[in-house]
Formats: C-alpha cells, sequence, structure tokens
C-alpha cells in the first residue's frame, strides 16, 4: 500500500509554489519522494522560495516564469525536461484574487483574475501535456476553490475563473484520459496562512473578528484549515494510488460545501 503512495524519481512542477498552499503541496511531494520544480515570476520570489525550500531540507529549482505567457512556459517547460526530467506531475497552484464588487471592477482587473487563474492552468497544462502522452502516464492538479461551486460578494472575476477551472479539469479528463493521464483539482476551504491572519486576529474586546466567526459558524470542522490538510489530498491526487480517479474535484474544506449552517 505504501508503494501506491510513493513518488520516488517522479519530477513535480508545483506553479507559484514559493510560499503558502503551493509550498505546503511541494513539500508533500517532496516528502513522498518527488523532484520539486517551481516557478515565480520575478527573482526575488524566487530566491525567498528557494531558501524556504533550503531550510525545509527540500533539493528544489526555481525557474522565472509568467504562467501567462505561452512562449516563456514552452521555454520553462523544455528547460525543466533537460535538467531534471519529464514532468510526471504538474499542480497549477498559481492564481490571484481581486475583491471589488463588480459593479466596480474594470474589465481590465477581470481580464488580469481570469488569465493567472484560468488561461494558466491552460498554458501550462497544455506544456506538458505531450510529454505525459509519450510517457504514457501524468498527473495534473488543479487547485481550485469553493468559488469553483458557489459564488460570493467581490469576488465575481475569481468564482468565473476557479468555475471555469473546474470544467477545464473535467475536460482535460475528459481528452486526455485514454493516454493514462489523470486530471483532478483540490478545492481548498477557507485555509489559515499568512494572507489570512487579519482575518483571524482578536479583537480589542477579546471577541472573534467576524469574519473569523462567520466562517467557524459555517464549517462543521469549526475551524479554519491549515496548509498542512492539504497534504495528504496532493499527494493522494499525484500518486498511483488515484489512477482509476479522473475529473474529480477533491474539496477540502472541513465540510462547508455540505452544510446548510446552524438556524439563527
Amino acid at each position: 500500500m505504501q508503494n501506491q503512495f510513493s513518488l520516488n524519481g517522479k519530477v513535480a512542477l508545483v506553479t507559484g509554489a514559493s510560499y503558502g498552499i503551493g509550498f505546503a503541496i511541494a513539500s508533500a511531494l517532496a516528502g513522498a519522494g518527488a523532484k520539486i520544480v517551481f516557478n515565480d515570476r520575478n527573482e526575488e520570489a524566487i530566491q525567498k522560495g528557494l531558501a524556504a525550500y533550503k531550510e525545509a531540507n527540500i533539493d528544489a529549482k526555481g525557474y522565472i516564469c509568467d504562467v501567462t505567457d505561452e512562449d516563456g512556459v514552452n521555454a520553462m517547460v523544455a528547460q525543466i525536461e533537460k535538467e531534471v526530467g519529464v514532468i510526471d506531475i504538474l499542480v497549477n497552484n498559481a492564481g490571484i484574487i481581486k475583491r471589488i464588487p463588480m459593479h466596480e471592477m474594470s474589465a481590465a482587473d477581470f481580464r488580469q483574475v481570469i488569465d493567472i487563474d484560468l488561461n494558466g492552468p491552460f498554458i501550462v497544462s497544455k506544456a506538458v501535456i505531450p510529454s505525459m502522452i509519450k510517457k504514457g502516464h501524468g498527473k495534473i492538479i488543479n487547485i481550485c476553490s469553493m468559488m469553483s461551486e458557489l459564488g460570493r460578494e467581490t469576488v465575481s472575476a475569481y468564482a468565473a475563473a476557479k468555475g471555469g477551472l473546474k470544467m477545464l479539469t473535467r475536460n482535460i479528463c475528459s481528452e486526455y484520459g485514454e493516454h493514462n493521464i489523470q486530471c483532478n483539482g483540490i478545492g481548498p476551504g477557507y485555509i489559515a496562512t499568512p494572507q489570512t491572519a487579519p482575518l483571524r486576529e482578536k479583537q480589542a474586546d477579546g471577541s472573534r473578528h467576524p469574519f473569523d466567526s462567520f466562517i467557524i459558524a459555517k464549517t462543521p470542522a469549526a475551524r479554519w484549515g491549515t496548509p498542512e490538510d492539504l497534504e495528504g489530498p496532493a499527494v493522494f491526487l499525484a500518486s498511483d494510488a488515484s489512477n482509476f480517479v479522473n475529473g474529480h474535484i477533491l474539496y477540502v474544506d472541513g465540510g462547508i460545501l455540505a452544510y446548510i449552517g446552524k438556524q439563527p
């Protein structure tokens, strides 16, 4: 059984994995034996990421690349294949969110979110699939969201992108499953990261932040998730243990999507 979850000798590209959820997933894949490569858009982010991996005793390679630049992505993938090996596992993690009411959001801002969160995974997946076909096996994991299923105020672009990413996941499965390529998604719930820390700070009177209270009340697990909660699902979807799991979105949300909430 342990061999089914082993990633020994596998090459894993995790986009935008200098920190946060991407870093946690990449670290988990490394712990299962994978060789880690990651990208970010500038040298400073790459160096911070490399320092973090070194501190975690992980031998990772970083590449400067914008996931929305098709020529740049193709060049990066070719370089990875030359320097490290054919990519066995792709995790499309890079993404942004802009919290702006829809009627105040510019089309340019909307397009930017769609470009990074949806076009990016399309471009990177498109770049790695030919070599996966030749190798006869591959794993693509798209980092979706609860907003792949739900709407919420101020996140129209993000919800549109993540809903599209859910359907891109299913279509990659449909189109390339016969080549033994599995494409699945992970939909994180509300995860405790430095970026969400202000939403969890205690108020001056010692009470919870209103948004913190809202999330706790809506989550059957009664807590925020942690980046570590995503590690097991990521290793499962990257390993041979999931070879007959395809086109699935695994929501790691503490039960939010299953729960209507408590009666007031």
